[in-house]
């Protein structure tokens, strides 16, 4: 397990510890202040409201707010004002969650305890999250735990150089810096960080927030788990179109290229003759006879990518992200844009930007300006956006204009 990964074990786990800790001192507290009143005297040492329950979902609910907050996604990158304000908020919108869920139920004869409770909720919850967390990064510090990164120093005059060495460094899935050029420091042209003293410029960085980044997750997840339940029907009716209309494997598998640079199999309903891909990789074309008649209909209305929702449950993809493509394809593409691995720090998608604004790629020139599209939508990232463009896609869809 990587540096990275047994940190977030380490800060998951002070998580779920804090928040039983915090549980059980606020079932203490409500027994004190309720007078011993919500004490069953039927059982022994069991609360009259609900006990067990609350002793797993609260460190869940508590877990699933620190999610979608951001903060598991860089613990070692994590300024102690930004660790401060994440973890306060977090504690606002549990305690008030937890309020009125559970606290809002008890029997109380004055008011003004619901507003106690909530405070002391709060108190409880910021306070022993916090000081769980600063003893973790507390034993990072004192054993030297921190995230390796690569920097890069731009070679003079050879833009080629410089891509290459970043498209090697994506792999290794490890922040990727560059030290900025007296241009960029002049203009104003790149975000400058500084690093233990030194200025540079991290190209891994997205334009989302961790929160947004988190939330765009997690609707790929739930979003996936419902189409593919919802077209099982259609998974079955196509399955049989494509083995009706030729010989050859319901399924196409083929490999791509996605985040980090790392291949990955992508999965397609076949649209072509078994032996379409003998030889060189080519592109498809509106008149193209390796199509059969199904495979035809079912391009123009991109029913042949279905699939590919089970590689956007995987994590292999998003709903949303530039167009994978086979190493074939990218080596052509980059002898004429080099700066295709920008693309690698971002999950590849269903859609983008270039798809919908180019169309079907059957050119590399094509592919170029698919690229310039997807690289503009990287650096305007948002939920709205993504928003956005499935709206579009869909129109493409019910309008028939795929390829």
């Amino acid at each position: 397990m990587s540096i990275y990964r047994r940190q977030q074990m380490r800060i998951i786990l002070a998580d779920i510890v804090s928040a039983e800790l915090v549980w059980l001192l606020f079932l203490l507290f409500r027994w004190i202040v309720y007078e011993g009143k919500v004490m069953s005297v039927e059982g022994v040492l069991i609360p009259a409201f609900d006990f067990h329950r609350p002793l797993v979902l609260y460190p869940l609910g508590c877990l699933a707010v620190y999610y979608f907050s951001g903060y598991y996604l860089h613990p070692f990158r994590r300024s102690l004002s930004k660790e401060f304000l994440t973890t306060f908020i977090s504690a606002v919108v549990i305690s008030l969650g937890a309020f009125f869920i559970i606290v809002i139920d008890d029997p109380v004869k004055e008011y003004q305890r619901y507003l106690v409770s909530l405070g002391v909720l709060f108190t409880l919850q910021f306070c022993i999250s916090y000081i769980c967390r600063r003893v973790v990064g507390w034993f990072s510090r004192r054993y030297h735990v921190r995230e390796d990164i690569i920097v890069i120093d731009p070679p003079a005059g050879d833009e080629a150089e410089l891509y290459r060495q970043i498209r090697d460094a994506y792999p290794t899935g490890k922040p990727i810096y560059i030290r900025p050029r007296v241009y960029d420091l002049l203009t104003g042209a790149a975000q400058i960080r500084t690093l233990d003293g030194e200025a540079l410029v991290c190209i891994t960085d997205l334009n989302m927030t961790d929160s947004e980044v988190c939330f765009k997750r997690a609707f790929d997840i739930a979003a996936s788990v419902v189409c593919l339940t919802m077209l099982g029907p259609l998974y079955l009716v196509l399955s049989a179109l494509v083995w009706w209309s030729s010989k050859g494997p319901v399924f196409y598998i083929q490999e791509r290229i996605g985040l980090h640079g790392h291949p990955f199999k992508i999965y397609k309903f076949r649209t072509m003759i078994e032996s379409a891909e003998e030889g060189l990789p080519q592109l498809s074309h509106k008149d193209d006879n390796r199509i059969t008649k199904i495979g035809h209909w079912m391009r123009k209305y991109r029913l042949d990518e279905l699939p590919q929702l089970w590689n956007v449950l995987k994590g292999d993809m998003s709903f949303v992200g530039p167009r994978p493509e086979r190493p074939y394809f990218i080596n052509l593409i980059e002898q004429q844009a080099p700066y295709y691995c920008l693309l690698y720090k971002i999950r590849p998608g269903l859609t983008s930007w270039g798809p919908v604004r180019v169309g079907y790629t059957d050119t590399i020139e094509k592919m170029i300006r698919r690229l310039n599209y997807d690289i503009t939508y990287m650096e305007n990232m948002s939920l709205l956006l993504d928003i956005k463009i499935m709206l579009l896609t869909l129109s493409v869809l019910f309008n028939g204009k795929g390829q």
